[in-house]
């Protein structure tokens, strides 16, 4: 049922409340239109928040909602029950998306005791500035809310804050995940019963949210309760799951131990709550694993020193998030930055980013510490000078890529050597064209020289490309993403092919040079190009080390109709 609408919104904001399991409420805050969140990639469907509200003979509340639902959401919670009624409030994580309400919620209900784990009390504290009753939760305890609801706690940090937990009722066999497993997808449904419609969002929140904690997904798959015995997944975004709950986990732990299997990694330091360093670091570590390699990150205001320098000892690269100089945590950050100097040697790579917070500590000073310990730089300092913007985000996903590349390139070497001489020639001997795909979204725009290209279909008109998962522009190839496929001229691609080869440092901007127009759906047409078309991604497969982009062709000109496209030839067929 669609309990309120807001019109007085920027956005188009709806709650839905339903029964999932006996004595068992969602209250699900739809946004529809909102287009960035987390590390600002994309969403084409819009995004939701679920709470959920568990009656036994004490009755608990499961995570709150977005700060731009207040009036709503608190309004639909009076609805459903008296505040003064509710015993518990169950954090699943302490992310302001999830927690913005929290403050208020105590407010109506002083009563109720917060639980969570450890490190997300530490949090509250900081975010609600008052005082309140409180029951710290450990892997494997329980919570006996009478009336056979019997809630068992799974503790999976970093899904993807450092203090996240999982929550198992016994009795309804509805286990309630928060971030893991969930999606940004709005719809009217309720469940995941359409996989078509909901799989590719579903992998690209794994791909930026998930992957760069694959390690922690693992971990946290092996404490939660079978497959067997979970009816439902009550998800902090999207749908629920219900009719696809074996095939969806299993695809989170198939890729997540593939992930995992990466022999190289780079540890990612940063500050959940402080400044854009979760956003950021997010950014650098979906860059980092596109490259194959595994990222773990860890909290600097809440990591524990043995754990720290264990990280740093096994680390191929670090690169760390300058965290505040003064206030709550400041000074356990300030330990684990010493390990961390303490623990790297000279074989090792090293970036570095500001966090945004106004008072952080400065890199450049770390920058030369590093320095002069041997460590070489995986990607130039990354400095905020105001609110990060889509293109810092994508400069940042750049600048990990690029650190990703640096420390699997021995590896990529290897591999090129590594085919039959005369298989790889004569798989060489496959040929294509020269295409030239453009790309903006928003405040970002990407290019990217392609000749693994064919027509795939007649209705609709369509084409494929093969796009290496390690290109800046997978990014803006995304299903629902638009972009366009200039074919390149014969005689006259010498100076395009150059441009569009180089090595570009992260952030720069692909098109200075080079002479653009606009089409109708957003992304540059080259002017020198033989003809170009207008595509719209409809799905994605997954390679191993690619993804075949399948997109319908919505229009196209040839600006030389005389002249021929132009074809390339390889010598080798196990790389570029």
């Amino acid at each position: 049922m669609v309990v309120a609408l807001s019109d007085r919104l920027e956005n188009r904001l709806t709650i839905e409340t339903s029964e999932i399991a006996e004595d068992t409420t969602t209250i699900r805050c739809l946004d529809w239109d909102r287009d960035r969140f987390d590390i600002e990639f994309g969403l084409q469907n819009g995004t939701t928040y679920n709470s959920f509200l568990i009656r036994g003979a004490q009755t608990a509340l499961v995570d709150t909602s977005h700060a731009k639902f207040r009036e709503l959401y608190l309004d639909t919670l009076g609805d459903c029950i008296d505040p003064t009624q509710i015993d518990y409030l169950i954090i699943s994580h302490t992310e302001p998306d999830h927690s913005g309400l929290v403050k208020e919620v105590l407010e109506l209900a002083p009563q109720v005791t917060v639980v969570g784990a450890k490190v997300a009390i530490q949090f509250l504290e900081n975010l609600v500035h008052r005082p309140f009753e409180r029951k710290v939760v450990k892997n494997g305890e329980t919570l006996d809310l009478g009336n056979g609801h019997v809630l068992q706690f799974v503790n999976a940090p970093n899904l993807h804050w450092p203090d996240t937990i999982f929550t198992y009722d016994k009795k309804t066999q509805v286990m309630f995940t928060c971030d893991a497993f969930g999606m940004h997808y709005c719809s009217d449904k309720t469940y995941d019963e359409d996989l078509s419609a909901i799989e590719a969002d579903y992998r690209f929140y794994y791909e930026c949210l998930m992957a760069p904690n694959a390690r922690s997904v693992l971990g946290a798959m092996k404490r939660m309760p079978d497959v067997e015995e979970i009816g439902t997944i009550a998800t902090g975004h999207g749908p629920l799951l219900r009719y696809n709950i074996g095939e969806l986990t299993g695809r989170y732990k198939s890729w997540s131990q593939a992930q995992a299997k990466a022999q190289t990694t780079v540890a990612v330091f940063y500050v959940s709550d402080y400044g854009y360093s979760d956003r950021l670091s997010q950014a650098i570590a979906r860059g980092i694993t596109k490259t194959g390699v595994n990222v773990e990150m860890m909290d600097l205001k809440s990591a524990d020193t043995a754990e720290v320098r264990e990280l740093v000892s096994i680390a191929s690269g670090v690169a760390i998030g300058a965290p505040p100089l003064t206030g709550v945590g400041a000074a356990t950050a300030e330990a684990a930055l010493s390990t961390i100097l303490a623990s790297v040697h000279d074989k090792q790579a090293i970036g570095l980013f500001e966090s945004g917070g106004g008072n952080d500590q400065s890199i450049y000073p770390l920058a030369v510490k590093f320095n002069e310990l041997g460590l070489k730089p995986g990607f130039p300092n990354i400095t905020i000078k105001e609110t990060p913007t889509e293109a810092t985000y994508q400069l940042c996903d750049e600048a990990g890529t690029d650190m990703g590349q640096l420390l699997s390139r021995k590896k990529a070497i290897a591999q090129m050597k590594s085919l039959d001489s005369e298989l790889d020639k004569a798989l060489g001997r496959l040929s294509g064209g020269l295409y030239i795909i453009t790309a903006r979204k928003g405040d970002v725009s990407s290019a990217m020289l392609a000749s693994w290209v064919t027509q795939a279909s007649f209705e609709p008109l369509g084409v494929t490309i093969a796009v290496a998962k390690d290109r800046a522009i997978e990014a803006l190839m995304q299903v629902g993403d638009r972009f366009v496929l200039n074919v390149l001229e014969e005689d006259n691609y010498q100076s395009l092919m150059r441009h569009f080869l180089k090595r570009f440092p992260p952030g720069a901007d692909r098109f200075a040079g080079v002479k653009t127009q606009n089409t109708s759906n957003g992304s540059p047409i080259l002017s020198e190009a033989l003809a170009y078309l207008e595509c719209e991604v409809l799905s994605r497969m997954e390679c191993s080390d690619h993804w075949v982009v399948y997109s319908k062709v919505d229009a196209g000109r040839v600006s030389k109709p005389d002249a021929l496209p132009a074809v390339h030839h390889r010598k080798v067929g196990n790389h570029y």
